[in-house]
């Protein structure tokens, strides 16, 4: 029996060597092709939106599948870059905040100016602060 698994498991890899496999955008068609199932669960009764749901879920399912067999690792691997790079800004922002929050030490202001967040420390009343970016002045209680 383990030995059933190690060839199986041997062709598997021979099959995948050369192809793109699973990335980050991989990832997150995977997670858009859940959601769509678990709002088709709700709205299929309703016949234009089960069509919608429907051609949609088998569209991106296909686009999943495209990607994990294709051998054109370039043009996978500059998706995933440009996928990335228009998702990094949203993720920095989110853990940015946060860390933020969590953070019971100082209080944040940003400046309606340059967007720039400064840090302050908490507890020290009503201060005025001067943006490092741009000089402006921010007037709040930390």
């Amino acid at each position: 029996m383990r030995k059933f698994f190690y060839r199986a498991s041997s062709a598997l890899a021979r099959f995948m060597y050369g192809r793109n496999g699973s990335d980050q955008l991989n990832m997150a068609l995977l997670a858009a092709y859940l959601v769509i199932w678990a709002v088709q669960l709700f709205f299929g009764r309703i016949f234009a939106v089960r069509v919608i749901l429907e051609t949609l879920s088998v569209l991106i399912a296909a686009a999943v599948l495209f990607r994990t067999f294709s051998r054109n690792l370039s043009k996978r691997r500059a998706e995933n870059a440009r996928f990335l790079n228009w998702c990094r800004p949203i993720r920095d922002r989110l853990s940015g905040a946060r860390q933020r929050r969590l953070d019971k030490a100082h209080k944040y202001f940003t400046c309606k100016n340059c967007k720039a967040i400064c840090r302050v420390p908490a507890g020290k009343g009503k201060i005025e602060i001067t943006c490092p970016k741009c000089g402006g002045k921010i007037i709040g209680k930390s």
